[in-house]
């Protein structure tokens, strides 16, 4: 199985490494910037010797090297910079991202396509229109990283396992996500058994705010570690058809009483992409903040260049 990885910055070296090391096919790192991604696939071919691994993963700065990918993973476009929204990236990042679809179009037409790009819900809307591909073929990577994030603020607050925290959030993947402590589990139980609501309180604050954080600190750039390994384990539940329960952002026309935007849900990933949106059952206020989570992004639509 071929799996490129378009955008050979932190994000994409990162995650062709982590889907090559996975073993799930053969990896095509691609970036326009001449020598970029054959630089980085000849330093991460050095490491199989080491460790005792036999992935297959190469460089180009052809973008019609990606023909007949099965899966592809899109980080192109600039990074965030302290105090800078994802959504000030739009403009900048549309035409790129318009580009890359539409070569998508002509070259892969089967593929199931992760966006990472920021900002993420309005780049996987940008990338569904241009391709014209099926709703389920073009997913966003945004609020599995979030639900990450949440967990890890959880049990540090819990001094428990990350392992033992199963966490949700829901939303756009930036400002207006909603973490959900009803729906989140600590081993099993609801989060609400363990913490009262102004702790809860101040975990959504940092869970919201925690790209930020990091983007404060680094000075130039944004996050690439989780951020990776959450496009790795989504290329996994394609690729190995894992059916697997994953928040993503999603094409709606429907599901929560919301349509035509694309939005953080809980869905069921397999070989298709996007097999079933999961519809949790929301209090009144959370669906109140989830639709105007979307109208948020239905706003910011309208400025796309769709054709």
């Amino acid at each position: 199985m071929k799996i490129s990885v378009i955008g050979a910055g932190n994000v994409g070296a990162l995650s062709a490494m982590r889907i090559a090391q996975y073993g799930l096919g053969e990896v095509l790192l691609v970036d326009i910037a001449k020598g970029l991604a054959q630089g980085k696939a000849l330093d991460l071919a050095d490491a199989r010797p080491i460790l005792k691994q036999d992935y297959n993963l190469k460089g180009s700065d052809d973008i019609t090297d990606i023909k007949d990918s099965s899966v592809i993973v899109i980080t192109a476009g600039l990074a965030r910079k302290p105090g800078m929204t994802r959504e000030e990236l739009l403009n900048k990042n549309a035409q790129i991202l318009k580009d890359i679809s539409l070569n998508i179009k002509k070259l892969a037409p089967e593929a199931v396509v992760i966006i990472v790009t920021n900002p993420l819900d309005l780049m996987t809307y940008l990338a569904l229109k241009i391709t014209g591909f099926k709703k389920n073929k073009i997913i966003g990577m945004g609020v599995s990283l979030d639900a990450a994030r949440f967990a890890n603020l959880i049990a540090q607050e819990l001094k428990l396992s990350t392992i033992d925290i199963d966490a949700v959030v829901i939303g756009s993947h930036g400002e207006g996500m909603l973490p959900l402590g009803k729906h989140t589990t600590v081993k099993g139980v609801s989060l609400d058994e363990f913490i009262d609501e102004a702790k809860m309180d101040v975990l959504v604050r940092k869970t919201v705010g925690r790209g930020a954080e990091i983007v404060s600190y680094l000075g130039s750039g944004s996050a690439f570690f989780a951020p990776s390994a959450a496009v790795a384990q989504m290329v996994k539940a394609i690729v190995k058809d894992e059916k697997k329960n994953l928040g993503a952002c999603a094409y709606l026309e429907g599901e929560y009483g919301i349509s035509d935007v694309c939005i953080g849900v809980p869905c069921r990933i397999g070989k298709n992409g996007i097999e079933e949106v999961v519809e949790l059952s929301l209090t009144d206020k959370e669906l109140g903040e989830l639709k105007r989570s979307a109208e948020s992004i239905r706003s910011l639509i309208k400025g796309l260049a769709l054709n």
